[in-house]
């Protein structure tokens, strides 16, 4: 069955892709960025997961993705971040998407399975754990003490790398990150949470959640408000 052959390329390019888009919806959900009902239950790698029924949202992150799969055929890709902020455009927790190609392979060849690279059953296994440890993140990273979140999606390419134009001769379809959303404007007191990894065999994938210093001085502020009420 092609299902148990070791993958392709190009379908661990759009496997990782695919993943990474249906774990955003994800992360928007379970860290309530948006009212629950605007989410309806799905089912993806075996697992139930919840998706955006709101166009105009959704076309923004398969815009994203869509970008992203370029650039991860081209294997100029280094993280893909999803960063929650508040209405001030204040970092609150990065979701990072490590990415790295570990092979090259010629264009006449990206439809071959890649020897020892792992079989497309095993990718949705482990997209399945990846999904169900995301769905249980919120005990560990606690509650967000702002209502007024927003999201972008931040798309960091390798450092000697340059977006990749439309047809050669058009501007890319991107805005210049804001320095304190990308990982390069994390600060030291920042706390790093490791959800999980895979090494395809082809990409490897690991995906981290941040918690902003900014988050975490709001944190410590709730609770000695909280600590005061209770005296």
């Amino acid at each position: 069955m092609a299902t148990t052959l070791p993958l392709t390329f190009n379908q661990a390019v759009r496997g990782v892709a695919e993943f990474i888009e249906v774990a955003i919806h994800t992360i928007l959900y379970v860290r309530q960025v948006y009212p629950p009902d605007l989410f309806v239950r799905r089912r993806k790698y075996d697992t139930p997961v919840f998706q955006s029924r709101h166009p105009a949202l959704n076309e923004y992150i398969a815009g994203a993705v869509r970008a992203v799969t370029d650039e991860l055929s081209l294997g100029t890709v280094d993280k893909v971040v999803v960063v929650i902020k508040s209405a001030d455009e204040k970092p609150l927790e990065r979701f990072i998407f490590a990415l790295r190609n570990t092979i090259q392979v010629e264009p006449y060849n990206k439809d071959t399975s890649v020897e020892g690279a792992i079989s497309a059953a095993s990718l949705g296994q482990y997209f399945r754990s990846f999904l169900v440890k995301l769905n249980m993140v919120e005990a560990q990273l606690g509650q967000i003490y702002r209502d007024d979140l927003s999201f972008a999606i931040v798309i960091e390419l390798q450092d000697d790398k340059a977006p990749t134009a439309t047809n050669g001769m058009e501007p890319p379809p991107w805005i210049p990150a804001s320095m304190p959303h990308t990982t390069s404007g994390v600060t030291d007191t920042a706390e790093l949470h490791m959800v999980r990894a895979v090494d395809t065999g082809i990409i490897n994938l690991s995906l981290a959640v941040q918690e902003s210093e900014y988050k975490l001085n709001l944190e410590n502020e709730f609770e000695s408000k909280g600590k005061q009420k209770a005296t």
